[in-house]
Protein backbone atom coordinates (compact mmCIF):
# COMPACT_ATOMS: atom_id res chain seq x y z
CA UNK A 1 0.00 0.00 0.00
CA UNK A 2 2.77 2.79 0.78
CA UNK A 3 4.45 1.75 -2.59
CA UNK A 4 1.71 2.60 -4.22
CA UNK A 5 1.07 5.99 -2.61
CA UNK A 6 4.91 6.60 -3.02
CA UNK A 7 4.56 5.90 -6.77
CA UNK A 8 1.39 7.92 -7.42
CA UNK A 9 3.32 11.19 -5.04
CA UNK A 10 6.51 10.71 -7.24
CA UNK A 11 4.25 10.61 -11.10
CA UNK A 12 2.28 13.56 -9.77
CA UNK A 13 4.57 15.99 -7.01
CA UNK A 14 8.30 14.81 -7.72
CA UNK A 15 8.09 18.23 -10.31
CA UNK A 16 9.09 21.65 -8.25
CA UNK A 17 6.64 23.12 -10.73
CA UNK A 18 3.67 20.92 -9.89
CA UNK A 19 3.90 21.49 -5.77
CA UNK A 20 4.55 25.41 -6.62
CA UNK A 21 1.52 25.50 -8.16
CA UNK A 22 -0.89 22.84 -5.54
CA UNK A 23 0.49 25.54 -3.36
CA UNK A 24 -0.57 28.76 -4.60
CA UNK A 25 -3.77 27.33 -5.46
CA UNK A 26 -4.28 26.29 -1.81
CA UNK A 27 -3.05 29.34 -0.63
CA UNK A 28 -5.67 31.69 -2.71
CA UNK A 29 -8.37 29.36 -2.15
CA UNK A 30 -7.90 29.45 1.76
CA UNK A 31 -7.44 33.45 1.63
CA UNK A 32 -10.27 33.36 -0.30
CA UNK A 33 -12.43 31.45 2.09
CA UNK A 34 -11.27 33.07 5.77
CA UNK A 35 -11.10 36.46 4.43
CA UNK A 36 -14.23 36.72 1.36
CA UNK A 37 -16.35 38.67 3.49
CA UNK A 38 -14.03 41.47 4.00
CA UNK A 39 -12.59 41.36 0.21
CA UNK A 40 -15.71 41.62 -0.72
CA UNK A 41 -15.26 45.14 -2.34
CA UNK A 42 -12.17 44.16 -3.79
CA UNK A 43 -13.73 41.05 -5.69
CA UNK A 44 -16.59 43.33 -6.75
CA UNK A 45 -13.78 46.05 -8.26
CA UNK A 46 -11.48 42.76 -9.44
CA UNK A 47 -15.18 41.98 -11.70
CA UNK A 48 -15.37 45.33 -12.64
CA UNK A 49 -12.09 45.49 -13.74
CA UNK A 50 -12.22 42.22 -16.01
CA UNK A 51 -15.49 43.83 -17.44
CA UNK A 52 -14.01 47.05 -18.85
CA UNK A 53 -10.26 46.12 -19.34
CA UNK A 54 -11.57 45.17 -22.99
CA UNK A 55 -12.57 48.94 -23.84
CA UNK A 56 -9.44 50.51 -22.24
CA UNK A 57 -7.16 48.33 -24.32
CA UNK A 58 -9.41 48.76 -27.64
CA UNK A 59 -9.23 52.86 -26.83
CA UNK A 60 -5.35 52.07 -26.13
CA UNK A 61 -4.75 50.34 -29.44
CA UNK A 62 -6.35 53.04 -31.18
CA UNK A 63 -3.56 55.77 -29.61
CA UNK A 64 -5.55 57.19 -26.99
CA UNK A 65 -3.53 57.06 -23.44
CA UNK A 66 -3.99 54.55 -20.70
CA UNK A 67 -5.20 56.67 -17.93
CA UNK A 68 -7.42 58.74 -20.41
CA UNK A 69 -8.70 55.27 -21.32
CA UNK A 70 -9.31 54.66 -17.76
CA UNK A 71 -10.81 57.76 -17.27
CA UNK A 72 -13.29 57.77 -19.64
CA UNK A 73 -14.49 54.11 -19.66
CA UNK A 74 -15.07 53.83 -15.54
CA UNK A 75 -17.08 58.00 -15.89
CA UNK A 76 -19.23 56.03 -18.71
CA UNK A 77 -19.37 52.67 -16.36
CA UNK A 78 -20.96 54.71 -13.28
CA UNK A 79 -23.07 57.05 -15.24
CA UNK A 80 -24.97 53.73 -16.86
CA UNK A 81 -24.94 52.20 -13.28
CA UNK A 82 -26.40 55.72 -12.15
CA UNK A 83 -29.48 55.31 -14.16
CA UNK A 84 -30.09 52.19 -13.88
CA UNK A 85 -30.00 52.52 -10.28
CA UNK A 86 -31.87 55.67 -10.02
CA UNK A 87 -34.19 54.63 -13.28
CA UNK A 88 -35.06 50.97 -12.69
CA UNK A 89 -34.32 50.20 -9.04
CA UNK A 90 -37.35 52.21 -8.10
CA UNK A 91 -39.52 50.63 -10.79
CA UNK A 92 -38.54 47.12 -10.06
CA UNK A 93 -39.19 47.90 -5.91
CA UNK A 94 -42.53 49.22 -6.93
CA UNK A 95 -43.35 46.05 -8.70
CA UNK A 96 -42.27 43.74 -5.77
CA UNK A 97 -44.32 45.46 -3.54
CA UNK A 98 -47.96 44.90 -5.92
CA UNK A 99 -46.45 41.41 -6.40
CA UNK A 100 -46.24 40.71 -2.50
CA UNK A 101 -50.05 42.75 -2.26
CA UNK A 102 -51.40 40.80 -4.84
CA UNK A 103 -50.41 37.06 -3.14
CA UNK A 104 -53.57 36.95 -1.38
CA UNK A 105 -55.78 36.99 -4.36
CA UNK A 106 -53.38 34.75 -6.15
CA UNK A 107 -53.92 32.60 -3.55
CA UNK A 108 -57.70 32.99 -3.50
CA UNK A 109 -57.62 31.89 -7.11
CA UNK A 110 -55.77 29.26 -6.70
CA UNK A 111 -57.78 27.82 -3.82
CA UNK A 112 -60.16 27.30 -6.07
CA UNK A 113 -58.46 25.45 -8.97
CA UNK A 114 -57.50 23.13 -6.22
CA UNK A 115 -60.78 22.28 -4.89
CA UNK A 116 -61.75 21.50 -7.82
CA UNK A 117 -59.48 18.54 -7.96
CA UNK A 118 -61.53 16.05 -5.63
CA UNK A 119 -64.11 16.57 -8.06
CA UNK A 120 -62.16 16.08 -11.32
CA UNK A 121 -60.02 13.27 -9.61
CA UNK A 122 -61.70 11.54 -6.47
CA UNK A 123 -59.61 8.34 -6.96
CA UNK A 124 -56.34 11.08 -6.31
CA UNK A 125 -57.48 13.84 -4.40
CA UNK A 126 -58.99 14.36 -1.47
CA UNK A 127 -60.91 17.25 0.11
CA UNK A 128 -58.77 16.69 3.49
CA UNK A 129 -55.57 16.58 1.60
CA UNK A 130 -56.50 19.88 -0.84
CA UNK A 131 -57.90 21.60 2.59
CA UNK A 132 -54.05 21.18 4.29
CA UNK A 133 -52.31 21.72 1.20
CA UNK A 134 -54.38 24.97 1.48
CA UNK A 135 -53.46 25.98 4.41
CA UNK A 136 -49.98 25.20 3.91
CA UNK A 137 -49.51 27.39 1.15
CA UNK A 138 -51.21 30.07 2.42
CA UNK A 139 -49.06 30.05 5.73
CA UNK A 140 -45.71 29.89 3.40
CA UNK A 141 -47.14 32.93 1.63
CA UNK A 142 -47.50 34.87 4.26
CA UNK A 143 -44.49 34.58 5.82
CA UNK A 144 -42.78 35.30 2.52
CA UNK A 145 -44.78 37.89 2.08
CA UNK A 146 -44.22 39.59 5.51
CA UNK A 147 -40.35 38.63 5.33
CA UNK A 148 -40.43 40.76 1.25
CA UNK A 149 -42.41 43.80 2.84
CA UNK A 150 -39.64 44.05 5.93
CA UNK A 151 -36.89 43.97 3.65
CA UNK A 152 -35.42 47.29 4.18
CA UNK A 153 -31.99 49.06 2.91
CA UNK A 154 -30.96 48.39 6.79
CA UNK A 155 -30.46 44.66 5.75
CA UNK A 156 -28.31 45.30 2.71
CA UNK A 157 -25.97 47.17 4.65
CA UNK A 158 -24.76 49.55 6.84
CA UNK A 159 -24.66 52.90 5.89
CA UNK A 160 -20.63 52.52 5.97
CA UNK A 161 -20.68 49.18 4.23
CA UNK A 162 -22.88 51.25 1.16
CA UNK A 163 -20.22 53.82 1.17
CA UNK A 164 -17.59 51.67 1.13
CA UNK A 165 -18.43 50.19 -1.94
CA UNK A 166 -19.63 53.39 -3.67
CA UNK A 167 -16.64 55.50 -2.98
CA UNK A 168 -13.80 52.26 -2.95
CA UNK A 169 -15.01 50.18 -5.50
CA UNK A 170 -14.59 52.87 -8.44
CA UNK A 171 -11.37 53.70 -6.84
CA UNK A 172 -10.02 50.23 -6.83
CA UNK A 173 -11.35 49.52 -10.49
CA UNK A 174 -9.03 52.87 -11.38
CA UNK A 175 -5.99 52.20 -9.84
CA UNK A 176 -6.28 48.33 -11.22
CA UNK A 177 -6.98 49.32 -14.85
CA UNK A 178 -4.59 52.33 -14.67
CA UNK A 179 -1.57 50.36 -12.51
CA UNK A 180 -2.15 46.82 -14.22
CA UNK A 181 0.89 45.87 -15.70
CA UNK A 182 3.08 47.73 -12.51
CA UNK A 183 0.93 45.51 -10.24
CA UNK A 184 1.13 42.57 -12.21
CA UNK A 185 5.19 43.05 -12.09
CA UNK A 186 4.83 43.48 -8.12
CA UNK A 187 3.18 40.35 -7.92
CA UNK A 188 5.31 38.43 -9.96
CA UNK A 189 7.85 39.26 -7.59
CA UNK A 190 6.40 36.78 -5.21
CA UNK A 191 6.29 34.22 -7.07
CA UNK A 192 8.63 31.99 -6.63
CA UNK A 193 11.26 30.52 -9.33
CA UNK A 194 10.36 27.46 -11.67
CA UNK A 195 7.14 28.68 -11.45
CA UNK A 196 6.68 28.00 -15.72
CA UNK A 197 3.61 25.95 -15.32
CA UNK A 198 1.94 28.18 -12.83
CA UNK A 199 2.14 31.19 -15.38
CA UNK A 200 0.79 28.46 -17.90
CA UNK A 201 -2.01 28.28 -16.55
CA UNK A 202 -2.61 31.44 -15.35
CA UNK A 203 -2.25 32.95 -19.12
CA UNK A 204 -5.20 30.29 -20.11
CA UNK A 205 -7.12 31.12 -17.16
CA UNK A 206 -6.83 35.02 -17.09
CA UNK A 207 -8.09 35.17 -20.70
CA UNK A 208 -10.81 33.01 -20.29
CA UNK A 209 -12.06 34.70 -17.45
CA UNK A 210 -11.96 38.33 -18.70
CA UNK A 211 -14.02 36.63 -21.62
CA UNK A 212 -16.72 35.07 -19.40
CA UNK A 213 -16.85 38.35 -17.46
CA UNK A 214 -17.87 40.24 -20.68
CA UNK A 215 -19.32 37.71 -22.25
CA UNK A 216 -21.83 36.72 -19.47
CA UNK A 217 -22.52 40.99 -18.71
CA UNK A 218 -23.45 40.67 -22.67
CA UNK A 219 -25.48 37.89 -22.16
CA UNK A 220 -27.14 39.15 -19.10
CA UNK A 221 -28.06 42.21 -20.63
CA UNK A 222 -29.31 40.91 -24.22
CA UNK A 223 -31.65 37.92 -22.71
CA UNK A 224 -33.13 40.89 -20.27
CA UNK A 225 -33.84 43.35 -22.83
CA UNK A 226 -35.17 41.44 -25.41
CA UNK A 227 -37.22 38.94 -22.26
CA UNK A 228 -39.04 42.50 -21.71
CA UNK A 229 -39.96 43.97 -24.74
CA UNK A 230 -42.24 40.37 -25.14
CA UNK A 231 -43.50 39.97 -21.93
CA UNK A 232 -44.52 44.04 -22.51
CA UNK A 233 -46.03 43.14 -25.85
CA UNK A 234 -48.06 40.18 -24.45
CA UNK A 235 -49.30 42.62 -21.72
CA UNK A 236 -47.80 40.26 -19.02
CA UNK A 237 -48.01 41.75 -15.33
CA UNK A 238 -44.41 42.58 -13.52
CA UNK A 239 -42.97 42.54 -16.88
CA UNK A 240 -39.79 44.32 -15.74
CA UNK A 241 -39.51 42.34 -12.56
CA UNK A 242 -39.80 39.13 -14.24
CA UNK A 243 -37.63 39.97 -17.06
CA UNK A 244 -34.78 40.84 -14.93
CA UNK A 245 -35.13 37.36 -12.68
CA UNK A 246 -34.74 36.00 -16.92
CA UNK A 247 -31.44 37.69 -17.01
CA UNK A 248 -30.48 37.29 -13.90
CA UNK A 249 -31.11 33.24 -14.24
CA UNK A 250 -28.42 32.80 -16.74
CA UNK A 251 -26.00 33.45 -14.22
CA UNK A 252 -26.36 29.84 -12.92
CA UNK A 253 -26.75 27.44 -15.85
CA UNK A 254 -29.63 24.74 -16.26
CA UNK A 255 -30.42 25.68 -13.18
CA UNK A 256 -31.51 29.08 -13.34
CA UNK A 257 -33.42 29.05 -15.96
CA UNK A 258 -35.57 26.57 -14.39
CA UNK A 259 -36.28 28.23 -11.14
CA UNK A 260 -37.26 31.07 -12.92
CA UNK A 261 -40.20 29.48 -14.75
CA UNK A 262 -42.06 28.33 -11.76
CA UNK A 263 -42.54 32.13 -10.78
CA UNK A 264 -43.00 33.16 -14.40
CA UNK A 265 -45.86 30.43 -15.17
CA UNK A 266 -47.84 31.52 -11.98
CA UNK A 267 -47.93 34.11 -12.49
CA UNK A 268 -49.24 34.19 -15.97
CA UNK A 269 -51.52 31.44 -15.05
CA UNK A 270 -53.12 33.48 -12.35
CA UNK A 271 -53.46 36.62 -14.73
CA UNK A 272 -54.91 34.77 -17.84
CA UNK A 273 -55.84 31.24 -16.99
CA UNK A 274 -55.00 27.81 -18.84
CA UNK A 275 -55.18 29.07 -22.37
CA UNK A 276 -53.65 30.25 -25.85
CA UNK A 277 -52.28 33.51 -23.99
CA UNK A 278 -50.63 31.34 -20.75
CA UNK A 279 -49.31 28.89 -23.98
CA UNK A 280 -48.17 31.40 -26.18
CA UNK A 281 -45.96 33.32 -23.23
CA UNK A 282 -44.48 29.86 -22.52
CA UNK A 283 -43.41 28.74 -25.73
CA UNK A 284 -42.20 31.99 -26.40
CA UNK A 285 -40.03 31.98 -22.99
CA UNK A 286 -38.73 28.50 -24.10
CA UNK A 287 -37.78 29.64 -27.69
CA UNK A 288 -35.79 32.95 -25.70
CA UNK A 289 -34.23 29.57 -23.57
CA UNK A 290 -33.03 27.84 -26.49
CA UNK A 291 -31.69 30.38 -28.64
CA UNK A 292 -30.21 31.71 -25.24
CA UNK A 293 -28.25 27.95 -24.72
CA UNK A 294 -27.79 27.57 -28.23
CA UNK A 295 -27.25 30.55 -30.61
CA UNK A 296 -26.02 33.50 -27.84
CA UNK A 297 -23.89 31.35 -25.77
CA UNK A 298 -21.68 29.62 -28.21
CA UNK A 299 -20.90 32.85 -29.92
CA UNK A 300 -20.06 34.72 -26.56
CA UNK A 301 -18.41 31.81 -25.09
CA UNK A 302 -16.99 29.38 -27.33
CA UNK A 303 -13.01 30.92 -26.64
CA UNK A 304 -13.93 30.79 -22.94
CA UNK A 305 -16.36 27.51 -21.94
CA UNK A 306 -15.36 24.09 -22.98
CA UNK A 307 -17.04 21.99 -20.13
CA UNK A 308 -19.43 19.10 -20.41
CA UNK A 309 -23.07 19.96 -18.86
CA UNK A 310 -22.43 17.69 -15.92
CA UNK A 311 -18.77 19.28 -14.68
CA UNK A 312 -20.64 22.79 -14.89
CA UNK A 313 -23.37 21.57 -12.82
CA UNK A 314 -21.47 19.89 -10.10
CA UNK A 315 -18.98 23.12 -10.53
CA UNK A 316 -22.30 25.98 -9.57
CA UNK A 317 -23.03 22.83 -6.60
CA UNK A 318 -19.17 22.62 -5.34
CA UNK A 319 -18.52 26.23 -5.32
CA UNK A 320 -21.73 27.78 -4.80
CA UNK A 321 -21.53 25.93 -1.54
CA UNK A 322 -18.03 26.79 -0.58
CA UNK A 323 -18.27 30.89 -1.25
CA UNK A 324 -22.13 31.40 -2.02
CA UNK A 325 -23.17 34.24 -5.02
CA UNK A 326 -19.36 34.45 -5.92
CA UNK A 327 -19.30 31.07 -5.93
CA UNK A 328 -21.95 30.90 -8.17
CA UNK A 329 -21.19 33.55 -10.44
CA UNK A 330 -17.24 31.92 -11.06
CA UNK A 331 -18.55 28.42 -11.13
CA UNK A 332 -17.77 27.82 -14.62
CA UNK A 333 -13.94 30.09 -14.92
CA UNK A 334 -12.70 28.32 -11.38
CA UNK A 335 -14.17 24.50 -13.28
CA UNK A 336 -11.95 26.18 -16.53
CA UNK A 337 -9.12 26.59 -14.08
CA UNK A 338 -9.35 23.00 -12.74
CA UNK A 339 -9.37 22.01 -16.61
CA UNK A 340 -6.30 24.30 -17.81
CA UNK A 341 -4.47 22.67 -14.39
CA UNK A 342 -5.62 18.73 -15.56
CA UNK A 343 -4.47 19.66 -18.99
CA UNK A 344 -0.99 21.15 -17.70
CA UNK A 345 -0.37 18.46 -15.03
CA UNK A 346 0.32 15.74 -17.66
CA UNK A 347 2.30 17.88 -20.10
CA UNK A 348 4.10 18.20 -17.20
CA UNK A 349 4.90 14.55 -16.36
CA UNK A 350 5.16 14.07 -20.00
CA UNK A 351 8.02 16.65 -20.70
CA UNK A 352 9.83 15.82 -18.01
CA UNK A 353 9.73 11.87 -19.32
CA UNK A 354 11.07 13.14 -22.64
CA UNK A 355 13.75 15.13 -21.03
CA UNK A 356 14.39 11.88 -19.22
CA UNK A 357 15.09 10.58 -22.57
CA UNK A 358 16.64 12.36 -24.24
CA UNK A 359 19.56 13.73 -22.01
CA UNK A 360 23.15 11.89 -22.52
CA UNK A 361 23.44 9.00 -20.69
CA UNK A 362 27.19 8.64 -18.67
CA UNK A 363 27.97 12.25 -20.54
CA UNK A 364 28.17 10.73 -23.41
CA UNK A 365 26.02 12.42 -26.38
CA UNK A 366 23.06 10.80 -28.02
Amino acid sequence: MLDIIRDWYNRNFSDPQTVILVLMLLGVSGLLWLFGGILAPVLVAVVMAYLLEGVVATLERRGVNRTLSVVFVLVLAISIAAVLAFGLLPILSKQVTELVRSLPDMVAKGQDQLLRLPELYPDIFTQQQIYDLITNVRAEVGQAGQKILSFSIAKLGTVVQILIYVVLVPLIVFFTLKDKHVLLAWASKFVPKRSELSFQVWREVDLKIANYIRGKFVEISIVWVVTYVIFALMGLNYSLLLSFLVGLSVIIPFVGAVAVTVPLALIAFFQWGINAHFWWLMIIYQIIQILDGNVLVPLLFSEAVNLHPLAIIIAVVFFGGLWGIWGVFFAIPLATLVQAVLNAWPRSRQNQNREAVAAPADGQPV
